[in-house]
């Protein structure tokens, strides 16, 4: 059986950019494999760059908590809390 690492952060503005950083020793680590291609691993974080078209659909803005896992294999990130659509 798969073991799912779940993991929440706020997403902040770093030089116009939103990003994500995971701590590597709360369980970024066991991300790293899941969301190469996405992913960098800067220091002692995994750094998650969210382009403007994925925050956009996934409804998130700078300060926003977001979760991430990996359950079913894949890299999953969305918001915390949605935002309704009006």
């Amino acid at each position: 059986m798969e073991e799912i690492t779940c993991l929440e952060g706020p997403v902040i503005r770093v030089n116009g950019e939103l990003v994500l950083f995971i701590p590597l020793s709360a369980g970024g680590d066991e991300l790293v494999e899941y969301s190469r291609g996405i992913s960098e691993v800067q220091g002692e974080f995994l750094r998650i760059n969210i382009p403007d078209w994925l925050a956009d659909v996934l409804r998130i803005e700078e300060g926003d908590l977001v979760c991430v896992h990996n359950s079913d294999g894949t890299f999953h990130i969305g918001p915390r809390n949605p935002r309704r659509v009006y």
